[in-house]
C-alpha cells in the first residue's frame, strides 16, 4: 500500500520547486530590470528593482527613425511580421503535403527522401550561408524578404516534415478508408479529415516556424545589407558595439521581440497536447 508523503518530504519537494522556478525566472527579470532603468550601462547589481523606473528605452527605441525621417521601428517590426507569417505559412503547406506523402504513400526513394531530411539537420544552419548566399544572387533576391522567406521555409521544413509524419502515422488509416469506400477523393481525405485532426502537429509545427524566422539573425544579417530592410533581431544588433553598448535599449528591444512570440505560444496552447484522434475509431 503506498503511502502519502510526510510533511517534511512536501516542504522539501516545494522548496526545491520554488529554487528551479526562481533560477529560470531570473534571468528574465533581470532582463526587464535593465528595459525599465533609465542607464544604459551593465548593471552589476544582483536586485532586481531598478533605482529609478523609467520608460525612456522604450520610448527611444519605438521612436527610432534613419536620416530620412522612415520610422525604423515599424518599419523593422513590419519586415519581421511579414517574414515570419509568410514562412510559417509556406512552411506548413509544403511540410503537410510532403509529410503526408511520407506517411501514407509507398514510392520509389521515400526512405532515402527522409534519410535526406535527417542528414540536413545534422548541420548548422549557418553551413548553409555561402550557397544560399550565392543562389539568391543568382536569382536575385539578394536583400528581399521573399529570399529571406524562402531560406527560412527550406531550413524548417526537414524538422516539420520528420514532427508531421511521425503525427500522421497515428492517425488511423480506417477513417481514411471509411473515407474512401463514401467516395470521397483523396484531397478531400487529407483536407477535410487527417488535417482537423493534426491540429496538435499543426500547432507545434506552425510554432516551430515562426520563432525560426522571428528570432534568426545570422542568416539575416547575412542577406540583408538595407537598414530599411532588417528583421528586429538584425536591428538590436546595432546597439552592441566594439567598444560601448547600450544595454537598456538593447534590453527593451530583447523584451518586445519577446512578446509576440509568448502571446502566439499562449494562443496555440489548448493545441499542444496531442489525443484528438483517441476513440476515433471504435473496435
Amino acid at each position: 500500500m503506498n503511502r502519502d508523503p510526510s510533511s517534511f518530504t512536501k516542504v522539501l519537494i516545494y522548496l526545491a520547486l520554488t529554487v528551479a522556478v526562481m533560477v529560470a525566472v531570473y534571468p528574465v527579470l533581470w532582463v526587464l530590470k535593465m528595459a525599465f532603468s533609465d542607464s544604459q550601462a551593465f548593471g552589476l547589481s544582483a536586485s532586481l528593482i531598478p533605482e529609478r523606473i523609467s520608460g525612456a528605452n522604450f520610448k527611444a527605441l519605438v521612436t527610432h527613425t534613419d536620416s530620412d525621417g522612415t520610422w525604423l521601428f515599424g518599419r523593422h517590426m513590419l519586415n519581421s511580421v511579414v517574414v515570419s507569417a509568410g514562412t510559417t505559412l509556406l512552411g506548413l503547406f509544403l511540410a503537410c503535403t510532403a509529410a503526408y506523402a511520407f506517411s501514407r504513400f509507398r514510392f520509389p526513394g521515400r526512405r532515402t527522401g527522409l534519410m535526406l531530411f535527417l542528414v540536413t539537420q545534422m548541420f548548422p544552419g549557418v553551413m548553409m550561408a555561402i550557397p544560399l548566399y550565392i543562389l539568391m544572387d543568382i536569382l536575385g533576391l539578394l536583400g528581399t524578404l521573399t529570399g529571406l522567406m524562402l531560406v527560412y521555409s527550406i531550413t524548417a521544413i526537414p524538422f516539420c516534415v520528420f514532427m508531421l509524419k511521425g503525427y500522421f502515422d497515428t492517425i488511423p488509416r480506417e477513417l481514411e478508408e471509411a473515407a474512401l469506400m463514401d467516395g470521397a477523393s483523396q484531397f478531400v481525405i487529407f483536407w477535410k479529415i487527417v488535417m482537423p485532426l493534426a491540429k496538435p502537429a499543426l500547432a507545434v509545427t506552425a510554432l516551430f516556424s515562426f520563432m525560426t524566422a522571428w528570432n534568426e539573425f545570422i542568416l539575416a544579417a547575412t542577406f540583408m545589407n538595407d537598414e530599411r530592410m532588417f528583421t528586429l533581431p538584425v536591428a538590436l544588433q546595432r546597439y552592441v558595439g566594439d567598444y560601448t553598448t547600450e544595454w537598456g535599449l538593447f534590453a527593451a528591444g530583447a523584451v518586445i521581440v519577446s512578446v509576440p512570440v509568448v502571446a502566439l505560444f499562449f494562443a496555440l496552447q489548448r493545441n499542444l497536447v496531442g489525443g484528438l484522434t483517441a476513440g476515433g475509431v471504435k473496435g
